[in-house]
């Protein structure tokens, strides 16, 4: 289907389609299934890896392929010759409805959420890249709506299920380091644009749907290597920075381990805000009620771009639990500071310990490496549950997110009221917590 006047009948059908019963099976936790059938939104980047490592689960059949560029399309389809091809998610799920039984979501963090709740409107399980949503209120209603309809979900972030990290976990939950006081968190990514608005320099290419990639947000003239393919995660619209692509990562295992909650304060240091682009570097601290794991309250803070890693100051670390002159801090990890020792996790690798005499003879937990793809199709076919499903997942996306808006007012401390889903010291801050979809791409339950 292409051309507006056919995309505007479809989505009246659409619309009609997902507030009423879904067609087909409709999945739910612990329901048992021979095959799943799988439908697969965006397929070429990520896109492609997922694409591949779902479909290398033996009980997966690949029935639906979309992506707004052809030749991504095409190429997928290559692989995948017996699905049928969409550039339209809206038109896939509605055609297909009755014969798919679980999406992939791989698209730019925009178009996460309307993707998402379209295929969870149509009692569709969901596998969603990180970070699961482009706005707090998105993240939210996703896991909401998962937990009501108990469909299985799961976030990508990989690493969640790797060994290093789910060994890291339990050494924190072992209390080996004793109550954590501070996590600090870096990467030294930079998925930041300082820069003017860009001016328009030619038409999109021929293989790309310029207005469903622009899906949900304001309509603007193409530019060639900004949004497609480009450098869309910089973009306020359309990415969440560093922090949105990185943090999501490596504050992962931190918040599992300290069985985190929601920040009582956010705080950003960066340059102001453009309205254009993320930040190129940001030093974000958030303030999280204490748990079992930590102390009476825990600090979280964050450093990108030129401000990763942080330094010896920055960790304010005293007395034998500063690190040795000869070691390193990784360019991507994060540092666990308890009241018994401290942890360094680099991004991507095993926990190094301090003082390293101290724990030098200390055992560590034997733990398995799980296939974070295979594990979500498990659990959408009735065996197990998806340890990164969206009732983590959200609250962890949540949590992330309000760093994202806190970099729209630098300097300032937002004040969070978990419950009520808004900053209660700065008005201006809950603007930005959900922002309206254009017309055409208005999603029920969002």
């Amino acid at each position: 289907m292409s051309g507006k006047l056919q995309r505007r009948q479809f989505v009246k059908v659409a619309g009609a389609f997902i507030t009423t019963a879904p067609l087909g099976r409709s999945f739910r936790v612990g329901m048992s299934v021979e095959k799943l059938r799988t439908a697969h939104i965006g397929v070429g980047g990520m896109g492609g890896a997922d694409l591949a490592s779902i479909s290398s689960h033996p009980q997966v059949e690949v029935a639906g392929l979309c992506d707004v560029d052809a030749n991504r399309l095409a190429s997928a389809h290559q692989k995948h010759k017996q699905a049928r091809t969409f550039s339209d998610y809206r038109q896939m799920l509605s055609e297909m409805g009755d014969s798919v039984d679980a999406v992939v979501v791989s698209t730019p963090d925009h178009t996460h959420a309307p993707a998402a709740m379209s295929a969870m409107n149509l009692g569709k399980p969901v596998y969603c890249q990180k970070p699961l949503t482009h706005e707090v209120f998105e993240a939210r209603r996703l896991n909401q709506v998962a937990q009501q309809k108990e469909l299985a979900t799961q976030m990508g972030i990989q690493i969640h299920s790797a060994a290093a990290y789910r060994r890291a976990k339990q050494m924190i939950q072992d209390g080996m380091i004793g109550p954590v006081s501070h996590v600090h968190a870096w990467s030294g990514k930079n998925w930041g644009y300082d820069g003017k608005a860009f001016e328009s320099q030619s038409g999109p290419p021929a293989n790309l749907d310029w207005d469903l990639w622009m899906g949900t947000a304001a309509m603007r003239p193409f530019v060639p290597k900004v949004y497609h393919p480009g450098s869309w995660r910089r973009l306020i619209d359309f990415g969440t920075g560093t922090l949105g692509d990185m943090g999501v990562h490596i504050f992962d295992t931190p918040y599992g381990a300290l069985k985190l909650t929601t920040p009582h304060t956010v705080r950003t240091e960066c340059r102001e805000p453009t309205g254009i682009g993320h930040p190129t570097r940001n030093v974000v601290e958030y303030e999280f009620p204490g748990t079992d794991y930590t102390t009476e309250s825990m600090i979280w803070k964050w450093y990108d771009g030129a401000d990763a890693p942080p330094s010896a100051e920055d960790l304010a670390l005293t007395g034998e639990f500063q690190l040795p002159e000869s070691y390193k801090l990784p360019g991507q990890g994060s540092l666990f500071v308890g009241q018994q020792g401290v942890m360094v996790l680099p991004h991507i690798g095993e926990a190094v310990l301090f003082p390293e005499a101290k724990f030098k003879e200390q055992a560590r937990p034997e733990v398995e490496n799980l296939n974070h793809y295979h594990q979500w199709v498990d659990a959408c076919m009735g065996n197990g549950k998806a340890s990164a499903n969206f009732s983590y997942a959200g609250p962890l996306t949540e949590a992330l997110l309000l760093g994202v808006v806190a970099n729209r007012f630098p300097g300032k401390t937002l004040q969070w009221d978990a419950e009520n889903l808004k900053v209660t010291n700065l008005a201006a801050a809950n603007q930005l917590l959900k922002t309206d979809y254009r017309k055409d791409f208005v999603v029920e339950n969002l």
